[in-house]
């Protein structure tokens, strides 16, 4: 038996609906999308949802909302995938990047911090260096599902006049309180516009797609406007005249009814969907506490988790094997797994503009080379939960020191 890193999980009424849509004669942005938006951002409990193809479009098309352009700098968790900086780039800003706090491997919010003050300073910071005024925005990462520090991280953006764009790609459902008589918080309502994603291996699929939510009006006209090549007016409807104008140098990046269709019904599943993923990372729980070569998350008092991933870390020193032997092994036993992720400064392009070294980023650095992520998804059986398990156990227990 082999079980897959991720499967998605699609009912018949996703099918369903998608068959409707295919029928209507409409597939590309129009009712379906308006529907899908509107009940997404009624979910998280924001006014405003602007669909587009990928999260990566939706930080893309936030960073523009906000005003952020060239020579502008934006401080990027490095232990994200690349798009999370490269969206900076392609804004022709600056990713200036920040270590992992190394509990929940979200953005250190004491790094964070340091960083600004040292750039107010007019120091170099991991290879940036700009002038006062320069710096514009925060995009925390919610890794894995667990949401960052979004209080002290607004209290900074507050102190530096900067604006928050949170890369939510894994917190979908994610919860975030102050404390343990506050109440709780929406992943989407703690930022200035939080970025979703609806891909494959999502805890809610569109297959491709992602999601823009704001209280901010302006903003959410300005991505809805750039989603589709900066038209003055929208054309999601078959009777829509022909005339508009080109008012800015936009993007087609737009989500269509046919992701919609999808997401309309994920979206309604989602509290169904997010409930198996907690009972699996509960077994997880229970079994590898009893390995000592075995790190499960720690989840902090004041977060829900989405469990979009569940990522051990392995003790090395307790091992005879490395990360990727670790791996390897599992595949052998037919169990599906990945690494999220390589730390953006260690990738070759990273490294060849901002000259970064590991020890400048050490707990990224140093993390990065012994986590994996482990198959979590709604449609797995008791069957292939205990297959993994039986599978880290075997190999955990092969290679103990």
């Amino acid at each position: 038996m082999n079980v897959p890193y991720s499967r998605p999980s699609i009912s018949d009424a996703e099918i369903n609906e998608m068959v409707e849509t295919l029928r209507s004669g409409w597939l590309t942005t129009a009712q379906r999308t308006a529907h899908f938006e509107k009940e997404f951002g009624a979910f998280c409990g924001v006014r405003h949802a602007v669909g587009v193809f990928s999260c990566t479009n939706a930080l893309h098309l936030s960073l523009l909302a906000v005003g952020f352009g060239p020579g502008d700098v934006a401080l990027v968790p490095t232990m994200t995938f690349a798009s999370t900086a490269n969206v900076v780039i392609h804004a022709r800003g600056t990713p200036l990047l920040v270590d992992s706090e190394p509990k929940t491997l979200c953005v250190d919010p004491d790094k964070l911090e340091s960083s600004l003050e040292r750039l107010a300073r007019g120091e170099t910071v991991s290879g940036v260096r700009c002038p006062p005024g320069r710096v514009k925005v925060i995009i925390p990462v919610h890794y894995a599902g667990q949401m960052a520090e979004c209080d002290r991280i607004g209290k900074m953006a507050d102190r530096f006049d900067l604006k928050i764009i949170e890369d939510a790609a894994h917190a979908n459902p994610s919860r975030y309180r102050s404390g343990p008589d506050a109440p709780w918080r929406n992943c989407g309502q703690t930022g200035d516009l939080t970025c979703f994603s609806f891909y494959a291996n999502k805890c809610m699929t569109t297959g491709e797609g992602g999601m823009i939510v704001t209280e901010n009006e302006e903003w959410a006209n300005n991505a809805r406007m750039m989603r589709l090549h900066g038209m003055s007016r929208d054309h999601s409807s078959p009777t829509s005249s022909w005339e508009y104008d080109i008012v800015a140098p936009g993007f087609k990046c737009n989500m269509t009814d046919l992701q919609a269709a999808i997401g309309i019904h994920q979206l309604r599943r989602l509290e169904q969907l997010w409930g198996r993923r907690k009972e699996i990372a509960a077994a997880y729980d229970r079994a590898f506490s009893e390995l000592p070569a075995i790190e499960t998350p720690t989840i902090l008092p004041d977060r829900v988790m989405s469990w979009h991933m569940y990522v051990i870390r392995l003790r090395l020193e307790m091992l005879k094997i490395g990360r990727d032997e670790f791996i390897r092994e599992l595949g052998r036993l037919g169990v599906g797994t990945t690494v999220c992720w390589k730390p953006v400064h260690m990738h070759p392009y990273y490294v060849e503009r901002f000259g970064l070294k590991e020890e400048e980023l050490p707990v990224a650095s140093r993390e990065f080379k012994r986590v994996i992520s482990l198959p979590i998804f709604p449609s797995m059986t008791d069957e292939d939960v205990g297959k993994v398990i039986d599978s880290v156990r075997q190999v955990a227990k092969k290679h103990a020191v």
